[in-house]
């Protein structure tokens, strides 16, 4: 039996402790790093490591940032990206690869996103953020799909339709899931608390979406694609996804022989007969440790729950407003420190 060395870095304090050398960094599927801790972010990038709070069992760990060669973020609000001298052009300067998962959704009339800007604000960040990075770099994701009292499938068909007409030519994939409100103790307990009537997606209401979302991308031509969802829409040209996409990265940065490696991707190079690349992908790199239907491959999140400030009345990473709030509050107290709060 091969026992795996233990790595380790040395703290600000100087205590040597054992950490993670992720690859490939996601920020973060529990919280909006971008929103509300890049400046964070980017400290402890500068400093080669951060912290982070198991939300299981408590224990305190470390991640190193030597070899990391792709961050993905995860915003509602990724307009702090792109300040000067801010986590872009650092990212940039130090040649790791990023892109986007850019939820951008409408629920302004319903209230159920009252912390975020404008609709006509967050597709102007998302076209600048495009110009920037790559068409191909930010993802669109309307995300989730919610019925209620006052929203029905052909309010969120038009609702999306409205925001990816905007968004044409400076994306190539749309990203969905249904709201699966029983399965989230926490978004159920957040809609409860507050007062919104909510109801789930039956299978009927699913095929409508995907019928009339079908339709719409006709216009579009974007790739669409479902997250962690079990029905199966490929007979609507709607695909599984992968948010953390190996696909992507050998599409957009192949050219990083660490990252291809990491991927365990063999890419050879073509010739005077036949000039198309080989690409051979040796491994299966899909995340054991999500869900079933989730198609992400292996990265580690270092983000924190019950910390994101947009307090989204479905919220499925906060406990409660008031938790993530104290929680926001004791960062500004000490904004550069090993951990988020």
């Amino acid at each position: 039996m091969v026992t795996k060395k233990k790595l380790f870095i040395q703290r600000e304090n100087g205590e040597m402790v054992p950490a993670q050398f992720p690859v490939i960094v996601s920020a973060s599927r529990s919280t909006d790093i971008p929103s509300f801790y890049a400046d964070w972010f980017l400290h402890r990038l500068k400093l080669g490591y951060s912290a982070w709070t198991n939300p299981f069992n408590g224990v305190k760990s470390y991640v190193s940032y030597r070899d990391t060669r792709l961050i993905v973020f995860w915003s509602k609000n990724p307009e702090a990206l792109l300040k000067q001298g801010g986590l872009l052009d650092y990212l940039e300067e130090r040649g790791i690869n990023t892109y986007i998962q850019y939820t951008l959704n409408d629920y302004v009339a319903e209230g159920l996103e009252k912390g975020v800007p404008s609709v006509e604000r967050r597709i102007d960040t998302f076209k600048r953020l495009a110009d920037r990075l790559g068409v191909g770099k930010v993802i669109w994701r309307f995300d989730p799909l919610i019925l209620t009292d006052s929203i029905s499938v052909d309010t969120l068909l038009s609702k999306v339709e409205a925001i990816g007409n905007e968004l044409k030519g400076y994306t190539e994939k749309m990203v969905f899931s249904f709201a699966d409100i029983a399965a989230y103790r926490k978004v159920r307990t957040n809609l409860i608390n507050n007062n919104i009537r909510y109801r789930e997606f039956e299978a009927p209401e699913m095929l409508q979406f995907a019928v009339g979302i079908q339709q719409i991308n006709r216009a579009w031509d974007y790739t669409l694609a479902t997250c962690g969802e079990k029905i199966d829409l490929d007979a609507y040209g709607i695909v599984h996804n992968k948010c953390i996409d190996d696909d992507l990265m050998i599409k957009y940065f192949s050219e990083d022989a660490r990252l291809m490696e990491f991927l365990s991707v063999e890419i050879t190079d073509g010739d005077l007969f036949n000039p198309q690349k080989t690409i051979l992908k040796h491994r299966n790199n899909k995340d054991k440790g999500q869900r079933r239907f989730c198609g992400c491959i292996i990265s580690k999140d270092i983000g924190e729950y019950n910390t994101c400030a947009h307090l989204c009345e479905y919220c499925y990473a906060n406990s409660s407003k008031e938790v993530a709030l104290n929680h926001f509050r004791e960062h500004i107290a000490h904004t550069y420190g090993e951990t988020i709060y």
